[in-house]
């Protein structure tokens, strides 16, 4: 629980308690303290986090300098392992901090937890810890009382520092306290950092270019895909599909079930629109019913092209610009001869994924969004990300469905899709058309927006240039690769 000073209440303790205030002036209420560190470790390498400073903190509406008056504050000390301080209090309401400086010298990273921290027996004394990473006071904040601080740990990487304060006080009691002094510890613990999202091994393995590649079923990396049988995708905010292909990094979406390998380019091509304004005029494409602004779908398809709901359905009996672009002039100028004999022309799910605006994102699916692509398809050398292949890559479970991931910010984050990398924002285009269920949108098509404050896929008219081709290719299922897959040793064609 919170505790506040109150002025008023604190001034009528003292006048109460004045008699008795010169006791206290002698015998003053003390306070000890002493922090330790412990741990053991196996690894090997320069393991090494210390204690490396204690700071002093007086209360800031006290002012003024030096030690104020009832307050008796002996010098503090400290060792690698521990950190020893004592404080003395006249006055109800009193209180000070000591912040101790926990430095990484090392070269393993590590993390430090904070244990138990016992006050003591004394219902006059309150005492609080509280960890940051930065420096001086800010950061910190107080709620009084014995915690348990058992499940909290923090990083602490080579040559990083961090701040534990504990927070020492003498309560508003109403009555002199008959016990004047009492033993404050909290224990510290350090061992080496655990990646919380560290892949965990499943026991089963796969062939990715004839190497043998873990499947996880946790943290980054290779999963089985839950909704395609057969099919093996990477997942995560950073796992190991780094590709070198066209002589450029590209990564690696999956191992589909033919054998075949789904990449996408590492960084993005210039912006333009998915589909100029009337780039595609009604008499010839019935579905693209106000072409001013677009026409969503990637590429032309026999009958009629039909949203997920049908509420939406007509003609497209051309291809969409961003489709001409990447199989004519970025196919043609932009991939080397080597690369393209590496690639195979393959089946695009293309179909519609609706937005579900009047049911709610709780009846969307992931399972919905990925039956809706596939109701069209278009078979070609390069296209665009499915909308279901970016959902699909993250480790979030908050991450359920197209509708979702539009409506809730980074609800489908941890995700090498939705990376931005060292760039200040991210925004590319998918490849499928987008459909509201209350129908006419059919100048949509989804794209994905990474910015400071949002990480996640949303739709707008295809005519909108505010975004980029991201191309996606497919490598034959002969495809041989060394390498490792990291950014340092990508996987490469051999």
């Amino acid at each position: 629980m919170r505790r506040r000073f109150n002025r008023t209440q604190r001034n009528y303790i003292i006048a109460g308690l004045c008699m008795i205030l010169v006791i206290m002036g002698v015998g003053y209420a003390a306070f000890q303290s002493q922090l330790k560190i412990s741990g053991t470790s196996s690894i090997s390498g320069s393991f090494n986090i210390q204690i490396t400073n204690i700071e002093t903190i007086l209360p800031s509406e006290l002012g003024g300098s030096g030690i104020p008056d009832g307050y008796n504050i002996s010098e503090s000390t400290y060792t690698p392992t521990s950190a020893t301080f004592s404080a003395g209090f006249e006055l109800p309401g009193s209180m000070i901090g000591y912040i101790v400086e926990v430095s990484n010298l090392g070269s393993i990273d590590g993390q430090v937890g904070i244990g138990n921290l016992s006050c003591g027996d004394n219902s006059a004394i309150m005492c609080q810890a509280m960890a940051t990473d930065e420096e001086g006071t800010n950061g910190f904040n107080f709620d009084y009382g014995n915690q348990d601080y058992s499940d909290i740990n923090f990083p602490l990487k080579v040559g990083e520092k961090h701040y534990i304060m504990v927070m020492v006080g003498y309560d508003d009691v109403t009555e002199q306290p008959t016990d004047l002094d009492a033993n404050i510890k909290l224990d510290l613990t350090y061992e080496q950092y655990k990646d919380p999202n560290a892949p965990i091994p499943s026991g089963e393995t796969t062939l990715i270019g004839g190497q043998e590649v873990d499947i996880v079923s946790g943290g980054y990396g290779l999963y089985a895909d839950e909704y395609e049988s057969g099919r093996y995708i990477y997942r995560g905010q950073d796992p190991d599909n780094y590709i070198m292909f066209n002589d450029e990094l590209w990564r690696i979406i999956a191992k589909e079930a033919d054998g075949t390998y789904k990449i996408i380019r590492n960084d993005v091509l210039a912006n333009r629109a998915f589909d100029p304004s009337n780039h595609r005029s009604t008499a010839n494409n019935s579905y693209c019913d106000n072409p001013v602004y677009g026409c969503g779908v990637y590429a032309a398809v026999e009958g009629t092209f039909s949203s997920p709901s049908g509420l939406q359905s007509g003609t497209v009996t051309e291809d969409s610009s961003i489709k001409i672009y990447l199989n004519e002039d970025y196919y043609t100028n932009n991939i080397n001869e080597v690369a393209k004999g590496q690639m195979t022309s393959h089946s695009f799910n293309i179909g519609a994924v609706e937005r579900l605006d009047e049911s709610g994102a709780e009846a969307d699916s992931i399972e919905k969004n990925i039956a809706g692509e596939k109701m069209y398809t278009w078979t070609g050398n390069v296209g665009l990300a499915n909308v279901s292949d970016i959902l699909r890559a993250s480790t979030n479970p908050l991450c359920t469905s197209a509708t979702t991931s539009s409506r809730e910010i980074d609800a489908c984050n941890s995700n090498y899709l939705l990376d931005g990398g060292s760039a200040s924002s991210l925004h590319y285009w998918a490849i499928n058309a987008s459909s509201y269920e209350s129908g006419d949108y059919p100048s949509g098509a989804w794209h994905v927006d990474v910015t400071s404050s949002y990480a996640g896929v949303g739709d707008s008219s295809a005519y909108h240039s505010t975004h980029a081709p991201r191309p996606v290719v497919f490598l034959k299922s002969s495809t041989t690769l060394s390498g490792s897959g990291t950014l340092e040793d990508p996987f490469t064609i051999v």
